[in-house]
Parts: structure tokens; sequence; C-alpha cells
């Protein structure tokens, strides 16, 4: 049977990956995913800033009044970022500068601040921190697959080893174009294998239409309704109104 802390971990990276799961943190994952060692430097960032902030809050979780607990946990999350940057200001000023303002904009993720406010706030210590190990590295994971593919297709190249001339680069993918159109193909790939995805759940499925209204009439009235039937309709209830 799966321990608790082990769960936390796998929740985070398989389960309830932010990056392919949930979809969330998209500004940076579109922004700094030029290349795979940007989406690593800010993966791991978001780690550090994850897991540490989910500590400090848990230990603080009874202390944190209910009305300010947002503002507290902004508080929070905006120290160890502040922390973070001067880090890689000093000892990796290369990869500071390439993510530039992504870094200070950690502290408005909504992954972090989702952690703090569902798990952190209400869990222990460690339960916490491994819920910020098992988030941070399934971001991680997710902004690296998606700058891997897209340092191949724009530049030939992973992680600055380039092995594709330059006739065959697609410039297109290491521009913004670029990581709509891979985010895209790799959601679309989840879909078709029927792996874990926030367009590929029940309520997704059950929200959208299959194209075969015969087989779904039993079990709705308004399946095959047409927008032309349903105005009408919706005016003459209007009308009795």
């Amino acid at each position: 049977m799966m321990s608790k802390y082990t769960e936390r971990l796998q929740n985070g990276i398989i389960k309830e990956n932010p990056t392919f799961v949930m979809m969330l943190g998209m500004c940076p994952t579109l922004a700094v995913t030029s290349s795979a060692i940007n989406a690593i430097g800010m993966g791991l960032s978001t780690t550090v800033v994850l897991i540490l902030s989910n500590m400090l809050i848990s230990a603080l979780r009874n202390i944190i009044p209910d009305r300010v607990r947002i503002p507290a946990f902004i508080v929070v999350v905006a120290s160890f970022v502040t922390i973070v940057q001067l880090v890689l200001q000093a000892y990796l000023p290369a990869l500071n500068s390439a993510l530039g303002v992504y870094i200070p904009l950690i502290v408005v993720n909504c992954i972090i601040l989702g952690r703090a406010e569902a798990y952190a706030s209400k869990n222990p210590i460690v339960l916490s921190a491994l819920d910020g190990v098992g988030m941070g590295l399934g971001f991680t994971v997710g902004l690296t697959l998606i700058g891997i593919f897209r340092e191949i297709l724009g530049s030939g190249a992973v992680f600055g080893f380039q092995f594709i001339p330059d006739t065959f680069h697609i410039a297109m993918f290491v521009m913004a174009p670029g990581a709509f159109f891979v985010l895209a193909g790799l959601t679309a790939i989840q879909n078709k294998l029927k792996m874990p995805c926030a367009t590929n759940t029940p309520e997704a499925e059950a929200a959208s239409c299959s194209g075969n209204c015969a087989a779904c009439a039993s079990q709705s009235d308004t399946c095959g309704k047409t927008a032309a039937e349903e105005i009408p309709a919706k005016g003459k209830e209007d009308d009795r109104s």
C-alpha cells in the first residue's frame, strides 16, 4: 500500500501535474520555455519557493488569522522569492537575466498560492514539504518537456548542443506562438492516449458532443438541438414571463 508520504510525491508529478493535468502556471510555462535550460531553471526556482513556503505556512497554520491568511501567504512567498532571486543574481546571473521578470512573478503563481491555501495551511510540515516537492518536480518536468520540444524544433539543439543544421530549424517554435503549438500538441497526445489532463476528464467529456446524437438523445432532451431551435424556445419562455 502506498504511504501518504509517497502519495504526496506521486500526486504532484503524475496525478495532479500542474502543467499537463491542472493547467496551472501557464504564464511562465509559455514564456520561459524557449530552451530546456531556462525551463529547468524556472521549474527548480519555483520548486524551492514552493517547498519553503509550504513548510513555513504549515508551521504557522494555527497562528495566522483566517481573515488575513491570503495576504500572509503572499508575504511568506514574496520573502522566499526575494531570497531565490538574490541567489540567482549572485551565482547564476545569466539564468537570472534570461528568466527576467518571471522570477519576481513567482509571488503570484497560482500553483504556490493554491497549494498554500488547499494543503499547507491544513496539514503538518513534513507532508506539506513533500507536497511542495511533488508539485515542484511536476512543474519542472512539464516545463522541461515543453522546453526540449521547442528547442529541438526551433534551434535544432538540446541543452545548447546543436545537432540539426540551421536549414531545418523552424524559428517560430522559439518565439511566443511556438509555446502554444507545443503545449497544444502535447495536450492532444494526452487526450488521444486517454492520459490525465484538464481537457480529458469525465466532466469535459460529458460537456462535449461526440457527434453521435442518436446515441445520446435518450440521455438528454437537449442533445442535438441547434442554436436556432433553442433561441425561439427561450424567446417563448421570456414572453410567458
